[in-house]
Order: C-alpha cells, then structure tokens, then sequence
C-alpha cells in the first residue's frame, strides 16, 4: 500500500488531478504511471473539451521582463469569470507561459495562426532540401509533412514543449489548467520582445 500511495502521490505532482482520480488511473494502467499520465491526459482533455464552447471575456494581460531586461513579453490570457483571473493557479499559468515565451521563441499562438502562404513557402523549401539530399521523389511528401509538423513544434506556443516539463506540450497544459480550475481558458495573443532584434 505504501508503493501505491507514493505511486498516487507521483501522479499527482505529475498531473495536478485528484486524488480518486490518479488512484483509478493507475488501477486501470496496472500501476504504471507513465500509462496512468496518458489516461488522466485523455480524461481531462475529454473535460476542457466539454469546455470549449464557453465565453472567455475575462482573463489577465501579463508582462515578464527577463535577463537584466533584455527580453520582455506580453501576453494575454482569457478565462470565462473575473473569479479565475484573480486566482493564484491562473497568475502562475499566465506566468509560466510567459516564461515560456520568452525561452522558447514562439512566433504563433497556434498553427491556424500562420500565414498559408508562409506554410507553402516552408513546404517549397522542405521539398528541395530533401532532392538536393537526394531522396527519392516518392519520399518528399512524407519529408515535407514531417519537417513542415517539427516548424509548428518550434513557431507555434501551443504545440511547443513546455520547458518546465518537456514531456507535455502547452496545449496539453492549457487542458489540464482547464479541466482542473473548471473554466474554458484561451491563450489569445502575445508579444514578445528582444533587445536589438528587429
């Protein structure tokens, strides 16, 4: 009993779920937490699906001015009442995702977010690198689509790793913050400075 309490206890640092919740995870992935983790993600993105249709017109503009003020972001994030947005939990997020910002570079909040046009340019360059690597013609389209997916990894917030815990991604984060506070949440925009970029 003692090695399942610390198995929930990991769980739950791990996830942010509830206690009956990692216990049942792990009862139905046989005490494997990495097993336990995906089904508490498919759970609770079940639950901030459930979620999404709702009004966001509250939230919190943020600033966070890093390294000796050399880079600075701004980024707004809504929720659905001004009960959330004075949560401690929702600072903290808005706060995590700015430091994000700031470390990762995002230039999107989500992949709808880039232009056609720069997605197609990206695709046309994909496509001569792999014939100037000398791959097979009937192998570029699998190269492109796997290069185009790792430039929305890299540009888009919402598909980046989260730097505090690499193994979930932001958009995983975000459904996780939406289904444990009960409220539907939106990353609506951002800006990101940097000393001397243009």
């Amino acid at each position: 009993m003692a090695g399942s309490s610390q198995l929930v206890k990991e769980l739950r640092e791990k996830t942010g779920a509830g206690i009956l919740d990692c216990q049942k995870a792990l009862t139905e992935n046989g005490n494997d937490v990495e097993k336990a983790i995906d089904y508490l993600r498919q759970k609770g993105l079940a639950a901030a699906a459930k979620k999404a249709g709702r009004e966001t017109n509250q939230g919190l503009i943020h600033s966070y001015i890093h390294m000796g003020g050399k880079i600075g972001v701004l980024i707004e994030v809504n929720c659905e009442t001004d009960f959330v947005a004075r949560n401690e939990e929702f600072k903290a997020f808005v706060n995590d995702l700015a430091l994000q910002i700031a470390a990762a570079k995002p230039t999107f909040v989500k992949r709808e977010d880039v232009p056609a046009d720069m997605a197609e340019k990206e695709k046309v360059i994909y496509e001569g690198q792999a014939k100037e690597m000398g791959k097979p013609p009937a192998a570029w389209p699998k190269i492109v689509e796997g290069k185009l997916e790792k430039f929305y990894q890299e540009n888009c917030l919402m598909e980046q790793s989260f730097i505090k815990d690499p193994a979930v991604t932001v958009k995983d984060l975000l459904a996780q913050k939406i289904s444990k506070i009960g409220e539907n949440m939106n990353i609506r925009r951002f800006t990101r400075y940097q000393l001397g970029e243009v």
